[in-house]
């Protein structure tokens, strides 16, 4: 029996501009040309570009631009007729990107963004702009690169009830961790190869202090639990102040470090407050996020039917990144689009901050002091002080000038307490350097 052939498009194409030509602009070029007919029927219709925009025309940006419309004012894809979706991958918060999508939101066309800054300082304002005007707001690309968990989270466990939702948000302070644990790697040296590699920027304060990841978990909390986006309640510490030994002890333990963004509902607490932390942690080695290697992203989510989903894959580069937004597109096209937070956005709660002193669990701490008698006694007094309980003790002499790294582990507690006993011995003068903790996690 002969199959049919296949159908067909017969729609008219869709018209993209892009807006920011840059190493995933280059991609989005390369991805549409090289597989355009396959993307075609599966979106039903053509995709075409008819215009590009970026500040320099005549950067090599490996993909031929020739045959497409060269725009020097970003305005110009808005206001042009033969623009149906307007794609920015121009990068900010704010400036140029942030007036382009509303622009281009206000004047009725679709907008794909791979900006996660932007959605996570602005999505509620874009959301209602594209709501009063019927029209779509993706940003597939925004979270995790070229996982698709935007869409499985907001369409394939739309039925589920999210209990929380956590993961590896960040590339670069994964591909750190990964050195110092399999190299035995200082953080400098970890950032310089990471630097060295093109995983890290020349300033790499928005990775490593946790403010990618952070933008990211806020964008996922909102998806998962149906409330309003709220950076400012998304707290977030970064990996600078990890050391070798860090790495070390967490092995010892049957942990692994990891950049954790974490997003939970607090259902004791009256109201259902909102946790939303990105920090390091210590995660179990039989744990998949454990076993994630390099500059790969990870996001699990657990619904009450469905139970828990695992996405790992590229969360950065050319032709992840060009993937995310495609797909965004595909769905454009075949005119499958909704609220861009799964629901209206007036349906959104407003949930209040969780106070993330009260959780409870057991921390990993680790303390550099100098080599004296009695700060062992010191250190116990300000843990007994605290509420603290030790379980487990451990004390090396190899700190850096004959000083001593002392880690503990503690049985479980909240969080406030630990806090408390580490403010008190940063200002201890035997203490050399920052204090670190970390949550144990119970996954």
């Amino acid at each position: 029996m002969s199959s049919s052939p296949a159908p067909a498009v017969s729609r008219p194409p869709l018209r993209v501009a892009l807006a920011g030509i840059g190493v995933v602009g280059g991609g989005v070029v390369r991805l549409l040309e090289t597989n355009g007919e396959l993307i075609a029927r599966r979106a039903g219709r053509p995709i075409r570009i008819v215009a590009v925009s970026a500040r320099d025309r005549h950067k090599d940006r490996g993909a031929d631009l020739s045959a497409y419309r060269w725009e020097d004012d970003m305005d110009a894809l808005v206001d042009a007729d033969d623009v149906d979706v307007v794609v920015e991958m121009i990068g900010g918060a704010d400036g140029p990107a942030l007036t382009l999508a509303r622009r281009a939101l206000g004047a009725g066309k679709a907008l794909v963004t791979a900006n996660k800054a932007m959605i996570a300082h602005h999505g509620l304002d874009l959301a209602r702009l594209a709501e009063a005007r019927d029209t779509p707001l993706k940003y597939e690309a925004a979270v995790a690169g070229g996982i698709p968990v935007i869409k499985a989270i907001r369409e394939g466990a739309s039925a589920n009830r999210i209990a929380r939702v956590y993961g590896i948000l960040n590339g670069t302070c994964n591909y750190i961790l990964t050195r110092m644990e399999r190299d035995g790697a200082s953080f400098a040296d970890a950032l310089a190869a990471a630097q060295a590699e093109g995983y890290a920027e020349a300033d790499p304060t928005f990775d490593v202090d946790g403010i990618d990841a952070a933008h990211k978990l806020s964008i996922l909390a909102a998806l998962c639990f149906g409330t309003k986006l709220d950076i400012g309640a998304v707290t977030a510490t970064g990996i600078r102040d990890l050391i070798a030994a860090d790495i070390r002890e967490a092995e010892a333990l049957g942990h692994r470090v990891r950049l954790i963004g974490m997003a939970e509902r607090d259902e004791d607490e009256k109201g259902g407050g909102l946790y939303q932390h990105v920090q390091p942690c210590l995660v179990p080695a039989d744990h998949p996020l454990a076993y994630v290697p390099g500059a790969l992203n990870a996001v699990v989510a657990e619904g009450n039917f469905v139970g828990r989903l695992f996405f790992e894959g590229a969360g950065a580069g050319a032709g992840p990144t060009a993937s995310a937004i495609v797909a965004d597109i595909i769905d454009i096209a075949r005119d499958e689009y909704g609220p861009a937070f799964a629901m209206p956005v007036e349906s959104l709660d407003a949930a209040p901050a969780a106070d993330a002193g009260a959780r409870v669990g057991k921390h990993y701490v680790r303390l550099i002091v100098e080599d004296r008698i009695g700060v062992l006694a010191e250190i116990a007094a300000a843990m007994r002080d605290a509420g603290v309980s030790i379980e487990s003790f451990i004390q090396r002499g190899d700190g850096a000038d004959g000083d001593v790294v002392i880690a503990l582990v503690t049985h479980e507690g909240p969080a406030s307490a630990i806090h408390a006993a580490l403010t008190a011995l940063a200002a201890s003068n035997h203490v050399v350097g920052t204090p670190m903790h970390m949550p144990i996690l119970t996954l």
